[in-house]
């Protein structure tokens, strides 16, 4: 089959948001403008103003990359199918996969806690926030669901109030990270112990 507008159309988009991140790796989330991302993507202010007419879309975009590429990263971990995979496995490389280590992930956690604080002021942003964290939430809380059927995690515990804690916590620990209050060896270690928590 050919390749058609629809494709070169998302092509061009995935291009600017990796402009996007590659800048916020380098310079920081403040370096983000027009002609900065249109420098870094080698295309005009005018192209990405055609794809992204407000800086906030260019935000939304990067953290929608950025969430794909950490997908990409989680399954190279575990393996392409993550439904065979071991659920303490998934749960550990998502869950840490939230922790800055490198100017890559630091660009991605950056772009999503920026996406985050636009929630605060726009009730549509955080709509969709609210619709992606039900999935995000229920899909931990179902590999929890799966070693307690195993035999590995308590029955007594909540599969969904203990997603939540631990995703809460990997996020709040990579909020720390990125203002430097805590190293990010001490955020991966609170978060590897927080999951063995739950499997005695």
């Amino acid at each position: 089959m050919g390749r058609g507008p629809g494709v070169h159309h998302e092509e061009r988009r995935e291009e600017i948001a990796d402009a996007v991140l590659a800048i916020v790796a380098d310079r920081g989330l403040a370096a983000v403008s027009l002609t900065e991302v249109a420098a870094e993507a080698g295309v005009s202010p005018g192209r990405v103003q055609h794809y992204f007419p407000a800086k906030r879309q260019l935000i939304e975009a990067a953290f929608e990359r950025g969430n794909h590429l950490s997908s990409v990263r989680i399954r190279e971990q575990v393996g392409s199918d993550l439904d065979a995979a071991e659920p303490r496995l998934v749960l550990t490389s998502v869950l840490t996969e939230l922790i800055p280590r490198d100017a890559t992930t630091e660009a991605h956690l950056r772009v999503r806690q920026s996406f985050q604080a636009y929630a605060l002021a726009d009730p549509a942003i955080a709509t969709r926030l609210r619709t992606l964290y039900t999935a995000f939430h229920r899909q931990m809380a179902a590999l929890i669901s799966e070693d307690q059927r195993a035999g590995r995690v308590p029955a007594h515990l909540d599969p969904h109030e203990t997603a939540l804690t631990l995703v809460a916590l990997a996020e709040g620990l990579a909020a720390y990270v990125l203002t430097g209050v805590t190293p990010p060896t001490t955020a991966h270690e609170r978060v590897l112990a927080a999951i063995a928590d739950i499997y005695p």
